[in-house]
């Protein structure tokens, strides 16, 4: 009888089935969060790819001037802030002809300068993140601006360029100007397809990663992170905790990774545990430098021009948020931990803006759909149909994981739903 009671505790709040569902429910509910600027930012690569030609793209953002890098900075920030999007669209670009230093400043901008991150920001944490995020991302872009001029390989960069358009379907317009193909149904349907495909290329990055996240926020002790982030709590932390801190930001952020806009709550739970600001602005900005991205960069571009993304990175949002720090510490801004939201309490699935715009990119993914599915078999490849499948070890890996997801979710909702 004891073990029965004692086995029923277990199940009772606190314990593993209540963490279980609250952790599938985190998962889901993020993904709720994000999904709007996923279905967005694969939107605006699909238009690209489809309308914009290479002697466009090439003559808006072929070069590495200030012009260039500004248009590319500003379109960014009119973009998605989610970080997998965001590298589709910055493939369209560079595969388009873009130069790199354009096209990184508008993966960076396009993950730390949108409104909407701000938002996100000023919610679970305060306004001198904000201003932090944003000031921020400007030195990010300028630090990466030196770093490739300083450190420019061409040949590896061609070959990048080379490999990133033989993922792309043949979306040219076969010779048609953009405003006669965008009068078409065929245009329309190659942007349908496009859609789908970069979907199909990141499912299984994105399911793990939020599905990691949920777990994390629900089974993962905050006296781990403090554990992690060696001085955490200390008021007045010499210079060696608020670099050491720094750098482990994006270890942190490799096992939380779920995204620009979905991370947030969870750097949270670190500024609230006593990490230092440039700590938890390095966890922030290390959205780009973790384990799935890395695996898409080198998809897109090849191993070798992904590694070398992954170092620029690293260099420039160490950098960034030591000065942001510093900067704030002067200004006397540094912000208070006391005041933090947690992630477990946030209410997910409430009717506002995120519920609107949710089920209008749910809608025009049906409408993409049931638009490729309209269209008679000649029309419906056209020759521009493209699909790129790995074979890959690690990709089979990958596709075990990702359903192996979806069954812990799953289960994890009937579990609480049956206690």
């Amino acid at each position: 009888m004891h073990l029965i009671r004692t086995h029923g505790e277990l199940m009772d709040e606190g314990g593993f089935i209540t963490h279980w569902h609250q952790a599938s429910v985190t998962s889901l509910g993020l993904f709720w969060m994000a999904f709007w600027a996923f279905g967005l930012g694969y939107l605006v690569s699909s238009l690209i790819q489809v309308f914009v030609t290479k002697a466009r793209m090439q003559k808006a953002m072929g070069r590495s001037g200030a012009r260039s890098v500004g248009l590319a900075t500003f379109f960014g920030f009119l973009s998605s802030s989610c970080s997998f999007s965001a590298l589709a669209t910055t493939r369209s670009l560079f595969s388009k002809g873009a130069g790199l230093i354009p096209s990184l400043a508008f993966l960076l901008s396009s993950t730390n300068l949108v409104i909407e991150l701000g938002i996100v920001i000023s919610v679970f944490l305060s306004w001198h993140f904000v201003v932090g995020e944003y000031l921020g991302a400007v030195i990010l872009i300028g630090v990466m601006w030196l770093c490739v001029r300083l450190f420019y390989p061409e040949q590896l960069i061609e070959q990048a360029r080379e490999h990133a358009r033989s993922l792309d379907s043949d979306h040219d317009g076969a010779g048609k100007h953009w405003r006669d193909l965008i009068r078409t149904l065929q245009g329309w349907r190659q942007v349908s397809q496009q859609y789908f495909m970069e979907w199909q290329m990141v499912w299984k990055d994105v399911t793990i990663g939020f599905t990691v996240a949920g777990v994390i926020a629900a089974f993962v002790p905050q006296a781990f992170f403090q554990t992690l982030f060696i001085g955490s709590g200390t008021e007045d932390p010499s210079f060696w905790l608020v670099l050491s801190q720094t750098l482990i930001g994006p270890i942190a952020a490799f096992f939380t990774f779920i995204g620009s806009m979905g991370n947030i709550p969870l750097a949270a739970v670190l500024f609230g545990n006593g990490v230092s600001f440039a700590g938890v602005m390095a966890f922030i900005f290390s959205d780009l430098v973790v384990l799935p991205v890395l695996r898409v960069n080198a998809t897109f571009y090849g191993w070798r021009m992904a590694l070398y993304i992954l170092g620029i990175f690293l260099i420039c949002l160490v950098t960034a948020a030591l000065v942001m720090h510093y900067l704030f510490a002067f200004a006397g801004w540094l912000p208070d931990p006391s005041q933090v939201t947690r992630v477990t309490d946030r209410e997910f699935f409430a009717v506002d803006y995120t519920l609107w715009l949710n089920l209008f990119f749910a809608a025009l993914t049906v409408a993409a759909a049931v638009l490729i599915k309209s269209a008679s078999s000649g029309d419906a490849h056209d020759g521009h149909e493209h699909h790129h499948h790995s074979s890959s070890t690690s990709d089979r890996v990958l596709f075990v994981l990702a359903i192996a997801a979806f069954a812990w979710l799953g289960g994890g909702l009937i579990a609480g739903l049956l206690q």
